[in-house]
């Protein structure tokens, strides 16, 4: 299969291959503007790669015997490409968040590759710096997982529900996220908790829903919202990241509380998902942040 399309709102391709390649988990070559990344409806590997044309983006997508409409379909899931991100931008020309959309404009929100995944990854990332978290995944899926054509797969529900919490805790899980990881897993592989069926959902069902589930919290399901599935108005106000940012850029003395940030977040609604971003982008590039400071 060989497919290219053209992106016509601004998509800052080097913001969004840079964060990609911070997992170590994706398979991206950023000198080529290139991305691999799996297929899981048919356990084959997708090659996706860009090039930066006036007014354009060119995307050309390839991969060996997989049907062209569900593949773009699917791709259009995880990099957004139909977002209107211009005016997204524009939208946030009157607010603090002004510089961030300057510095990083156009940059888009991409969500995981697997609903699945999205929710194992950040059950393990909660109360973890982001380099132990990462590392943690790295194993969980290398170890339980597999490898095709050099791509990491996540493990299935039904592989992880039948794993026992001394196998995790020899990855240096906790005993307690360990059990978290294979109780939620077991709910996914019985068809207790359908993934694919929050698509069509509020984003205040999905999150009713979620935190009904030990070990799953409001930050959890935020950040399954947006980056499992692109929920446009997420603000996980919880998080240390988005409170440093906006620290910094406010020149408070100490992080707002998650009540603060939820205030500060009013001005950016419908749009929060792309606040967030962009705040951790700022945080991510802290160098860039001395200038907007400056300034």
């Amino acid at each position: 299969m060989e497919s290219t399309i053209e992106v016509k709102t601004p998509y800052a391709i080097s913001h969004m291959l840079e964060r990609l390649a911070a997992d170590p988990l994706h398979v991206v070559d950023i000198k080529n503007q290139q991305v691999k990344l799996p297929f899981y409806e048919e356990s084959k590997v997708i090659t996706v790669s860009f090039k930066q044309k006036p007014g354009v983006t060119e995307v050309k997508i390839t991969g060996d015997s997989l049907q062209k409409e569900k593949v773009l379909e699917r791709l259009d899931q995880i990099f957004l490409w139909s977002v209107d991100l211009e005016s997204i931008s524009d939208h946030f020309n009157s607010t603090k968040l002004a510089p961030l959309f300057d510095v990083f404009y156009g940059a888009p929100i991409v969500c995981d590759f697997d609903l699945y995944g999205c929710l194992m990854k950040t059950i393990i990332h909660q109360q973890l710096n982001m380099k132990f978290a990462h590392e943690l995944t790295f194993r969980f899926v290398k170890e339980f997982g597999s490898v095709i054509d050099g791509v990491s797969f996540y493990p299935r529900p039904d592989r992880v529900s039948e794993l026992t919490v001394d196998q995790l805790r020899e990855l240096q899980f906790s005993g307690r996220k360990a059990e978290y990881i294979i109780d939620t897993s077991r709910k996914i592989a019985s068809g207790e908790l359908d993934l694919e069926a929050f698509r069509h959902q509020s984003d205040e069902d999905v999150i009713d829903e979620l935190i009904k589930i030990r070990g799953i919290g409001k930050w959890t399901a935020e950040n399954f919202l947006l980056f499992g599935l692109g929920r446009p108005n997420l603000m996980p106000a919880a998080d240390i990241g988005i409170q440093n940012a906006i620290k910094r850029l406010y020149h408070l003395d100490a992080k707002p509380r998650s009540e603060e940030v939820i205030e500060y977040s009013k001005e950016w609604h419908p749009y929060c998902s792309y606040a967030s971003l962009y705040l951790w982008l700022s945080v991510e590039r802290p160098h860039l942040l001395e200038e907007i400071i400056k300034n």
